[in-house]
């Protein structure tokens, strides 16, 4: 696909987001169903991911681990982004290689210190570009990406979050 094309596929939908901005707030889901033992069965568009503990907290490694499948979609929104970017501005990337690394401390999870966190204390997000592109157009190119990236921005900026638990016997509704 080239930018021309990236265009005419989005110009329509700008447009109707423009002229009706409620159209353009949708509900992406994701579902799961508790598997054997201490697993998460999570349906994504391409296959079943079972989702287990991690190592450092008693799993096998044979599941996907939650903090795994976090980093790896931050890495599949931002090469996304990054190349729809790129097609948009006219910037040829020959190759690019994304890495997300995370630190986490384990103590916080399983409860063995109440005073450190739970979750990532921090995440590196990296780019191998190789590309003939000039420092200014590679600039541009990371500044689109970080601010187009729904992921990036979510962790960035920090999200409201509900929870509700239904109780047993409670409808459940789609």
């Amino acid at each position: 696909m080239n930018g021309t094309e990236l265009k005419l596929i989005q110009a329509p939908l700008k447009k109707k987001y423009r002229e009706n901005p409620e159209s353009a707030t949708i509900v992406l889901r994701a579902e799961g169903k508790l598997g054997e033992g201490i697993s998460c069965n999570v349906e994504t568009a391409q296959a079943l991911v079972q989702a287990g503990l991690h190592p450092a907290t008693g799993g096998t490694g044979m599941m996907a681990c939650s903090g795994d499948l976090l980093l790896q979609a931050l890495v599949a929104c931002a090469g996304v982004t990054m190349n729809a970017v790129a097609t948009a501005i006219g910037v040829d990337i020959k190759d690019c290689s994304i890495k997300a690394e995370g630190d986490l401390d384990f103590r916080g999870t399983l409860g063995v210190d109440k005073n450190v966190p739970v979750g990532f204390k921090s995440i590196r997000l990296v780019f191998d570009l190789d590309t003939g592109a000039g420092q200014e157009q590679i600039d541009n190119l990371f500044k689109l990406t970080e601010r187009y990236c729904v992921v990036y921005q979510t962790l960035v900026n920090g999200v409201e979050v509900q929870t509700r638990f239904n109780p047993p016997g409670h409808k459940r509704h789609s």
